[in-house]
């Protein structure tokens, strides 16, 4: 990893640490890493792939450790699940609840988040149509990147 990009890595884990602390929560040197693994990885990640990662430092991870920090980060919004790809990726707004929608490329694999306001409204009101009050929506499209296309 280049200098700037571990500066940027530690930029957004003390963001993250600010945004937990403001919800009343504490980023611990376990969660810190794991986040911090996230942010690194450049693409999304599997729980298995972050446990692999975390055993060269902690001998006795299990799954149970990696999924209990990733909960974590979810709920504090600073990462999101990709349902489809089963994997992690950091939220581009950290801490700020709002409607995501992600594009995943079937080509290369990259995921990138989108915020349209407008997609998440039509979406409500759609559910609202049905007498269904939604609590959270995640909407992913799959499909062939530009960089891909090109």
């Amino acid at each position: 990893m280049t200098a700037r990009g571990r500066r940027h890595t530690n930029v957004q884990l003390v963001r993250a640490a600010e945004v937990c602390a403001r919800q009343g929560a504490q980023l611990t040197e376990l969660r810190r890493h794991v986040f911090g693994l996230i942010l690194e990885a450049g693409a999304p990640v599997t729980a298995y792939q972050l446990l692999d990662q975390l055993r060269r430092t902690r001998k006795g991870a299990a799954p149970p450790t990696i999924y209990r920090a990733l909960e974590f980060l979810i709920e504090q919004r600073l990462v999101h699940r990709i349902e489809r790809l089963n994997s992690f990726v950091p939220c581009t707004e950290a801490g700020h609840p709002h409607p995501a929608q992600f594009l995943i490329c079937s080509q290369c694999g990259v995921v990138s988040e989108i915020e349209d306001r407008a997609a998440a409204t039509a979406l409500e009101h759609a559910a609202e149509q049905k007498g269904f009050r939604p609590r959270s929506a995640v909407v992913e499209i799959e499909g062939v990147c530009a960089a891909c296309r090109s």
